[in-house]
């Protein structure tokens, strides 16, 4: 199996002993939990289009926290809708 650059530094930090391993927080299982059990309800599918920047880096951020980036964008929709998320004021 081909990786590209990204795997392969991760994969060098991990075989060095370099890669900093994190345990979950509370409120991340939890969220991942409620996810989760989102995934299974759903019964709509929209298609959107992203800047590859925005791609990339949910992309990143998803792999950070050991999901997969769909579920990460549907859990952050959801969060917004439910009020959980608040708009930055300026």
């Amino acid at each position: 199996m081909k990786t590209n650059k990204e795997e392969k530094q991760l994969a060098d930090a991990y075989d060095d002993g370099t890669l900093q391993v994190e345990s979950p927080s509370h409120d991340l299982l939890a969220l991942l939990a409620k996810a989760g059990e989102n995934t299974f309800k759903k019964d709509k599918r929209i298609n959107i289009r992203l800047s590859s920047h925005d791609l990339i880096g949910i992309q990143r951020r998803a792999a950070r926290k050991g999901v997969p980036y769909q579920a990460l964008i549907s859990g952050l929709i959801h969060q917004y809708v439910e009020g959980d998320l608040l708009e930055a004021t300026k």
